[in-house]
């Protein structure tokens, strides 16, 4: 019998005015658009749930939003935190699921059906990427778990903002049925207006068709159509890179001016790290640590071994590598510790092995 497929899509609610508000306090609680300026030719890239209430949305002429909201906050487009705030997310996705599929910066599939964490149970592994990039990025996510990408797509924009709703497979086929075609992903504003003039308006309008009828109509995308109406999606998760690192992070409270604060700290991420190490059986030759000040400003300090390096000794050169920092005399608000230059655990004892042979003939 076929493993029932655990599939989460993760979809970061108002990402970018998210990350501006994160980092820009005033800005919280306010109506907040990212993007042109107001009396520009721009359009509105983002804008925060505040400013949805006042009908602004993606894509919107700057001067319309503004007329629809004069006392909005305009700021520019700042893609560098945005893909810094993506990059920490996607190292908590990896932490729980063999293959991620990026569609954006701010969402992504997971497939979780073989993940071990809380007992494989899927709405839980959710429930715990939420929290987690909730902790260390202080940014908002909603999730939608399913069978496959197709549903858990549509359920993650369910119960926004910070939701998480979960269509097993015993409801998908009615599901589906109930749901409205311009709902349907896969089904843009040109197409949902082609449906809806052969009178297709539902999943169960849908279903009703053949596959020639769709054939007819829909040509290739026919049979996408066709098997998402009995909510069928046999779409793999892909991943587009093999894992280059992998890294824990975590971010404070309070500022910490404290070096044996932070290096107890470092030793709790080292343990979280190596643990996950294990169970995707990795060993990284390369050590990364990485400080975030109380201004926001970040640097990283690195070690590089000829093998790969154990949790001990990770260990030992955290604190040869904090004091290549100011930490200690400037307050920190993060840190972070990443593994890299990745090989197996069976290429690592290989190597291992090689290395002793070449010390015995150094003996003999």
């Amino acid at each position: 019998m076929t493993k029932q497929r655990k599939i989460i899509h993760v979809d970061m609610d108002a990402f970018f005015a998210s990350v501006e508000q994160r980092d820009n306090p005033e800005y919280r609680g306010k109506p907040l658009i990212v993007g042109g300026k107001p009396n520009s030719r721009g359009v509105v890239a983002a804008c925060s749930y505040e400013a949805r209430k006042f009908g602004i949305h993606s894509a919107m002429p700057c001067s319309q939003a503004y007329r629809l909201c004069p006392e909005a906050i305009f700021v520019p487009v700042r893609f560098a935190a945005y893909r810094e705030a993506s990059a920490q997310i996607r190292e908590v996705f990896w932490r729980y699921a063999a293959q991620v599929e990026p569609l954006s910066l701010d969402e992504a599939y997971l497939d979780v059906s073989y993940t071990e964490s809380f007992d494989g149970i899927a709405t839980d592994i959710a429930k715990a990427i939420k929290a987690e990039i909730k902790q260390e990025t202080g940014l908002i996510a909603s999730a939608g778990v399913s069978y496959n990408k197709f549903l858990a797509k549509i359920a993650s924009d369910m119960d926004k903002p910070d939701g998480l709703y979960v269509i097993t497979p015993k409801q998908g086929a009615a599901f589906v049925q109930s749901l409205a075609i311009e709902k349907f992903y896969g089904v843009g504003p040109a197409t949902s207006k082609k449906m809806k003039a052969l009178n297709i308006h539902t999943g169960k309008d849908l279903k009703a068709w053949s596959l020639l009828d769709l054939q007819a109509h829909f040509g290739k995308s026919a049979s996408y159509y066709y098997n998402i109406a009995r909510g069928i999606d046999e779409r793999p998760v892909k991943s587009f890179r093999e894992r280059k690192s992998l890294g824990k992070e975590t971010t404070f409270t309070t500022d910490i001016l404290d070096v044996d604060i932070l290096l107890a700290h470092f030793k709790t991420l080292a343990e979280q790290v190596f643990t996950s190490l294990d169970k995707h059986k990795l060993q990284g030759k390369r050590l990364t640590i990485k400080v975030k000040y109380a201004d926001f400003k970040q640097v990283t300090r690195s070690k590089t071994e000829t093998l790969p390096m154990t949790q001990e000794q990770v260990l030992t050169c955290v604190p040869q590598l904090l004091k290549q920092t100011e930490a200690g005399k400037r307050a920190v608000r993060l840190v972070g510790l990443t593994m890299s230059g990745f090989i197996n655990t069976n290429e690592a004892s290989k190597q291992y092995d090689t290395q002793l042979d070449l010390n015995l003939d150094a003996i003999r």
